[in-house]
């Protein structure tokens, strides 16, 4: 497709950028610099990205019903006020784990907040394997835990008929469904559906589109990846001019332009002299799909 254009509209590099989330109420895109431990939102208007500095890694931000911002800091699920920049602790996980962290959430169609942890990197995706677990927070915000001899957790989302949930563990190198209960938010039935080629690399973030595929970013992979969950085929590759892809969203005033987060961190002076935009934000437009607005948490 000839019309995909790519573009990097937040240039002050993130040292680790994740979770992109579009906030319709301020017509303003939501993402975290994990290791830089900041919250930052950029404007298409303005073109300028505002950060609020946090005393922890910052993994993942969500929209809130009752407005302001959720976030997953350290092992601690947390509330962000924008304005007075304040955040409060909503609970805490992993407590038997003294060097986890959380890593990608996000909220389900129900309101709950989805998020999972891993061991603390000693290099980037170098860690203590199967320390990880994956959580979720409640509307009352009461915690479940799912599973735990996770690697990543990483990317995650919902099919459009809100029946299967799709998830990441990075270092197994695939694509996962379950079978999903929206009632309950009970996942089961766990199951792979696409399996990484070498040169896509790391499965990271991953979100979907109006007819149902999935976008996955490959981080060292420098691309993002359409996927058929029923096939299980690779339907298309957006190739970007920086390998540390980490997360995607879609965003603007139609939902039909996609962002991509990207990192620096584990970068030497060369890799970045032929990658300057390494930990920028990139804008997508022309990819002749749209997205599916973010849920807020009910909380």
């Amino acid at each position: 497709m000839s019309s995909v254009k790519i573009e990097c509209v937040a240039k002050e590099g993130c040292r680790l950028g994740e979770s992109p989330v579009w906030d319709e109420k301020e017509d303003a895109l939501l993402y975290v610099d994990i290791t830089g431990r900041k919250v930052c939102r950029w404007s298409p208007l303005t073109r300028q990205a505002q950060a609020i500095p946090v005393d922890a890694p910052v993994s993942s931000v969500a929209l809130r019903k009752s407005g302001d911002y959720v976030i997953t800091l350290g092992t601690r699920f947390a509330a962000l006020k924008w304005k007075e920049e304040v955040v409060t602790t909503i609970t805490q996980v992993d407590k038997d784990k003294a060097n986890t962290r959380f890593n990608d959430g996000k909220v389900d169609p129900a309101g709950r907040y989805f998020a999972g942890t891993m061991a603390e990197e000693i290099r980037p995706a170098v860690l203590e394997r199967h320390q990880g677990s994956l959580y979720t927070l409640f509307p009352d915000l009461s915690v479940v835990k799912h599973f735990d001899q996770v690697d990543i957790s990483n990317g995650l989302d919902w099919s459009l008929d809100h029946r299967t949930f799709f998830y990441i563990d990075s270092l197994s190198y695939s694509v996962d469904a379950f079978d999903y209960d929206l009632q309950t938010g009970k996942i089961g039935n766990r199951r792979s559906i696409y399996k990484l080629e070498k040169e896509e690399s790391i499965p990271d973030g991953m979100c979907i589109d109006t007819e149902g595929k999935l976008w996955v970013a490959c981080y060292d992979g420098g691309r993002v990846i359409r996927l058929d969950p029923e096939t299980g085929k690779r339907l298309q590759t957006v190739k970007l001019p920086v390998d540390k892809t980490t997360s995607c969203c879609f965003g603007g005033k139609d939902y039909s332009e996609m962002y991509v987060t990207s990192a620096s961190d584990g970068m030497d002076k060369e890799w970045l002299s032929r990658q300057p935009q390494a930990g920028g934000i990139f804008k997508i437009t022309g990819l002749g799909v749209k997205g599916v607005p973010p849920y807020p948490f009910a909380g």
